[in-house]
């Protein structure tokens, strides 16, 4: 056997991608470097293992099971996993990937965690990313808080239905959205009545409860029948109840999906006996649910960046090995105009995603103000930018890539998920609207974030006067506000670059992405940055 490059496999997944570990050198304070350094690289040799590549090849292969009944005929509605999938919850869980509240330096450490362990295998993600986010959406129950966030933010991975109580460890999911009504969470129709010693009982429906496996979830329904003002409330429903018996928690079915196959998505009926107890304020559920939404966009970026730097080091991998016309590929000069483009669109995604992060950890009222701006942003553009990169690494490989053993058809139906997962890019684009026209101050914290690279490189110095331009005309806004999320994202991305990123990269992401000298596909990189320094940077070593 000749020319055939080696298996991507028992590397370090965080040391190999420099841009993360220089991330997390940046952020995490000085006194914690070591510390977070040695549990990144521990979590990245285990992610670049051939034992957690085999747990991701086979909870894909064979996907979640829906068991409604028992052989007696009665209600169970339980999802039966493959072993692996529990491998790799119980090894996410163990990370810390559902604890970074009032963890120091926990943001960062958690995200540059979950982009690294996710690119074993992307499904998973979802749970861990939920149960992380439902922890500041319970903090405004203090009762429930008490009881649920130390199983959630728990090590200890523990399935099965049980009451909380006997548990050490608890996932959690949400439920939404219904069919009715999809984004516009305003129409849905799941009615909440009181029904005693504090608990209310759902009647209705959602239409994608993901993780249904989960012990608790979040869940958005309309109250009638109180003292208060009724309308739409957030609710904390458990699938096992205080003494031991089974909520009413009736799965219709799973959904048949593009990607994400490890993960189940179900459709979920409440039939009037199912019990929830309230979350925040009587009809001030979607306030009460959008911190829990906030975080999981974030992921959602995090979870872009993890499989576009996987499928850049595969696509790196593979050219620095396959040979053609007579030397590697990766030393032909459109193949590295190819790989330079790709690894800039994954470098400058992992900057803004831990930049994110790292606004959380500060939690000062102008980092908070970034976020509000920031973060529709960045979920827009990172996610929007994940299945270009993953179509394009993938053929890159050739045929070889087009084959479901090399793993890049897996990475390239997962791509489009997170773009649509948490809101699509119109509900973010207007979601950046709204946050333009209510909070001054998160304009002024994003031109702050951005005007610290005033002056480095003159083609990010006259993006940032053309944004100020489309920022100063509202005029018929609506119309481009995908155009005005997606310039917003890309300043922020080359102003991170430009302060902290090798000159090469941000040499050619200002050429490219903000001097126009770009074309429509990747791989249209302009001639004069040194495209070679780029691709070595992005380039993973085996050991």
């Amino acid at each position: 056997m000749t020319n055939q490059p080696p298996p991507l496999v028992g590397y370090d997944v965080y040391a190999a991608d420099a841009a993360l570990a220089e991330a997390v050198e940046r952020y995490v304070a000085p006194e914690r470097h070591a510390a977070a350094h040695a549990e990144l690289t521990a979590l990245g040799r285990a992610a670049g293992s051939a034992e957690a590549q085999r747990w991701g090849v086979e909870a894909n292969a064979s996907p979640p099971v829906l068991r409604t009944h028992d052989r007696y005929g009665r209600r169970i509605d339980e999802v039966g996993f493959h072993p692996s999938w529990h491998r790799l919850l119980e090894h996410g869980v163990a990370a810390g990937l559902t604890d970074a509240w009032g963890r120091p330096d926990g943001h960062v450490r958690r995200a540059a965690g979950f982009l690294v362990w996710t690119q074993a295998e992307a499904g998973h993600g979802c749970p861990l990313s939920m149960t992380h986010a439902a922890v500041p959406a319970l903090r405004a129950q203090p009762e429930l808080a008490a009881v649920w966030e130390p199983l959630l933010t728990s090590r200890v991975y523990e399935p099965g239905l049980v009451p909380a109580a006997a548990k050490a460890g608890a996932l959690a999911g949400m439920g939404m959205t219904e069919k009715q009504g999809g984004s516009d969470v305003r129409a849905n129709t799941t009615r909440a009545e009181p029904a005693g010693d504090g608990a209310y009982a759902l009647t209705g429906h959602k239409w994608f409860c993901s993780a249904p496996m989960s012990d608790a979830f979040l869940v958005l329904a309309q109250v009638a029948g109180g003292t208060g003002p009724g309308g739409p409330t957030c609710f904390l429903l458990p699938r096992v109840l205080p003494d031991g018996s089974r909520n009413t928690f009736l799965l219709q079915r799973l959904k048949d999906k593009l990607g994400n196959r490890s993960n189940a998505s179900a459709e979920v009926e409440f039939d009037g006996t199912t019990l929830a107890w309230r979350v925040g304020e009587e009809g001030r559920g979607i306030p009460a649910i959008i911190g829990m939404v906030a975080a999981t966009r974030v992921d959602c970026a995090t979870a872009a960046a993890a499989v576009m730097r996987q499928a850049v080091a595969q696509a790196v991998h593979h050219c620095t090995y396959r040979e053609a016309f007579g030397g590697a590929l990766a030393d032909k000069p459109l193949m590295r105009n190819v790989l330079a483009d790709l690894a800039l669109e994954s470098e400058a995604a992992t900057a803004l995603a831990l930049r994110l992060a790292a606004a959380h950890d500060a939690d000062t009222d102008e980092e908070r103000a970034f976020l509000r701006l920031a973060v529709p942003a960045a979920k827009y553009w990172v996610t929007k930018r994940c299945t270009p990169v993953a179509a394009e690494a993938l053929e890159c490989l050739g045929g070889n890539g087009y084959v479901e053993e090399s793993g890049m058809p897996r990475l390239l139906r997962e791509a489009p998920l997170n773009s649509i997962w948490e809101g699509s890019g119109n509900v973010q684009a207007l979601d950046l609207l709204r946050a333009l026209g209510r909070e001054p101050r998160a304009v002024d914290a994003v031109l702050t974030e951005i005007g610290r690279a005033r002056g480095a490189d003159h083609r990010l110095d006259r993006a940032v006067k053309d944004l100020l331009t489309e920022l100063a005309d509202l005029e018929g806004v609506e119309t481009r506000a995908r155009r005005l999320a997606e310039r917003l994202a890309l300043v922020l991305q080359g102003a991170l670059l430009v302060r902290h990123a090798p000159a090469a990269v941000a040499d050619a992401f200002c050429a490219s992405r903000l001097g126009g000298e770009w074309g429509a596909e990747l791989g249209t990189l302009p001639h004069g940055p040194d495209l070679r320094a780029v691709v070595d940077r992005a380039r993973p070593v085996l050991h």
